[in-house]
């Protein structure tokens, strides 16, 4: 590698040119090296795909992006750093040469079995590649996808044990193994594994994984989740995902100064993905909970009409944004029950944040409180696209949801929920049908 070595020594920092289209326009002779030894020539597009990753998102957000990447050169990697501004300047630095990076024991295979295919993110669990033959709508879909959170591109299920092996793997530093998964773009069911790469400080930089279809089939069994994993799930990842969302939601709303409006709905994809994640943590929390044979809610007199009350006051904010108005319960409505007052405020909440996040934009959610024959009852009721006759028993069990595609919650809130409900005495249903809207009924006994 002496020719390596010489070309490092003579261009510490080197420059290129790349069009809006991704075409090598012109170079210094490091990066023209690198670029030919990929396949790649002048005046064809960029060869070297973590340098054309860098460049497109800068072209695409409208601001210089500067990303570390590690380049397979020969028998060694390169360390460089690439900063892309959004004219399609490149300056490339670093340049540092180093043993190609090999697979702790464990690794994934070295060629892919039939229909797998490759991808990657960034130490924030960015996508920075999809491979083409992922199964995305064209190369356009796959490269749509780049610079969003790793929860836009699959939706997780449980694995053996009733864990998510992802979070596990995050909270470790430690190979992704048999993370059941779908595809959000069309849901066809994956098997996920990933390497866990770190950064010449041995600090996390993100994933390298493979993706791997597998035959239609329902989430395995769960099992009960041990306290300790939940514990520490709860620990390694609650600060951190609460500082991103905070940062994230600070540059959504150009708290330090106007930012093109690209890079600001990046932020909020950035902060829906964080507080996804942290909702996937609470309620594994809860499920550990409650599927615990000494589990008991605390059994007092309540009144549903101020849970109800309560349970819209804090979703207002949420709805007022989605353009939905909620028509909650009046002061002088009662509803005596007897039940957990914490509990059914979080069965109501999941109730009232489903009806908003599947209501047309100017359409009205009614909560009402009420007493029916012997029990005392909370309903929510939308007018969304409604759920088919025989969807209705599935969406309460765990990790089922009718679409994978669409944005959502995790497939547990329901199962949760009706559980809760359940330990109390109560009981959780729904009416619907496709394109009148739905109602869930929380039903209590009567304080």
């Amino acid at each position: 590698m002496a020719v390596n070595a010489m070309r490092i020594a003579v261009a510490p920092v080197a420059s290129a040119r790349v069009d809006a289209e991704g075409l090598l326009l012109s170079a210094d002779p490091a990066i023209l090296g690198l670029n030919g030894r990929s396949g790649g020539a002048l005046h064809r597009p960029l060869a070297v795909p973590q340098i054309a990753v860098v460049a497109r998102l800068a072209g695409r957000l409208r601001i210089a992006v500067q990303r570390r990447v590690t380049i397979a050169d020969g028998e060694h990697d390169l360390e460089l750093w690439v900063r892309a501004q959004p004219d399609g300047h490149l300056a490339i630095s670093g340049w540092a040469e180093t043993p190609r990076w090999r697979a702790a024991p464990d690794p994934l295979p070295p060629v892919a079995p039939p229909g797998a295919w490759t991808w990657e993110t960034d130490a924030s669990l960015r996508l920075t590649f999809i491979a083409p033959d992922s199964g995305m709508t064209g190369g356009d879909g796959a490269f749509a996808m780049l610079g969003r959170p790793l929860t836009s591109l699959f939706g997780f299920d449980e694995g053996a044990g009733g864990v998510m092996p992802i979070l596990d793997a995050l909270a470790r530093r430690r190979p992704l193994r048999a993370q059941p998964a779908t595809l959000r773009s069309g849901g066809a069911p994956l098997m996920l594994s990933a390497e866990v790469r770190l950064d010449q400080m041995g600090g996390f930089a993100g994933l390298s994984g493979m993706a791997e279809p597998v035959a239609m089939a329902g989430p395995a069994a769960a099992e009960e989740l041990s306290d300790g994993f939940t514990a520490g799930l709860d620990r390694a990842l609650r600060t951190p995902l609460a500082r991103i969302v905070a940062n994230a939601d600070s540059i959504q709303a150009e708290a330090d100064g106007p930012i093109a409006r690209d890079y600001a709905d990046y932020a909020a994809d950035i902060a829906t993905a964080g507080r996804h994640l942290m909702e996937l943590v609470d309620d594994l929390v809860d499920l550990q909970a409650i599927e615990r044979p000494d589990f008991a809610p605390e059994i007092e007199p309540i009144d549903l009409a101020d849970v109800a009350r309560r349970a819209a006051g804090l979703l207002a904010v949420r709805a007022d944004h989605a353009g939905v108005i909620l028509d909650r319960p009046d002061l002088d409505e009662h509803a005596a029950a007897k039940g957990d007052f914490r509990r059914c405020l979080q069965i109501v909440v999941n109730l009232i944040g489903n009806a908003i996040r599947y209501s047309p934009q100017g359409e009205r959610v009614f909560v009402t409180a009420m007493i029916i024959n012997d029990r005392a009852c909370v309903t929510v009721a939308d007018h969304g696209k409604g759920i088919a006759e025989e969807d209705q028993a599935r969406i309460f069990e765990k990790f089922e949801r009718i679409d994978a595609s669409e944005p959502g919650g995790n497939g547990l809130g329901l199962f949760i929920a009706r559980r809760l409900a359940r330990a109390m005495g109560g009981d959780l249903t729904v009416a619907s049908a496709p394109g009148e809207g739905a109602l869930f009924t929380l039903a209590l006994p009567i304080g």
